[in-house]
């Protein structure tokens, strides 16, 4: 029988190999008393490759105040706003349009993130990162010019 999980943590706003024991992270794992130390090099370490990145994680508390924890993907808003190359959504998604994405980037995004979406197919994730891009007031161009036709 495995250890038991007393507490599981999700935080967000965490970037990748520049964890450290400042806000938010200290407060939220010494509440729970994970050494906050142990887990800022564990996880700078495996997300060094990320610098600089969003990286989400959700961190399993067990009863002998031992850790581990789970690297997601960046959110699909901040992926949809590195694509077209802008710092924020529009304020009024249905009049202001912040950019427009191809089909394929959406298809890239969505096989990307299909672990960690809630979905049991593509085209169900690419439903979802499209509504998200409609929401943040970016257009999505369905256009078929990158289809090869078979003659």
């Amino acid at each position: 029988m495995g250890k038991k999980i007393i507490k599981k943590i999700k935080i967000q706003k965490i970037m990748g190999g520049k964890a450290t024991p400042a806000p938010p992270i200290g407060p939220i794992l010494g509440s729970s008393g994970v050494n906050i130390m142990e887990f800022c090099k564990k996880f700078n370490e495996e997300t060094r490759n990320s610098l600089g990145k969003s990286c989400p994680v959700i961190i399993s508390v067990y009863e002998d105040k031992s850790f581990s924890f789970i690297i997601k993907k960046p959110p699909v808003s901040l992926l949809l706003l590195n694509t077209i190359g802008i710092e924020k959504g529009s304020k009024e998604s249905n009049r202001i349009k912040m950019g427009k994405i191809n089909l394929d980037d959406v298809l890239s995004i969505a096989k990307s993130k299909m672990n960690d979406l809630n979905c049991s197919s593509i085209d169900a994730a690419v439903s979802m990162i499209c509504g998200t891009a409609k929401s943040m007031g970016i257009e999505i161009d369905f256009s078929k010019k990158n289809v090869k036709k078979n003659n």
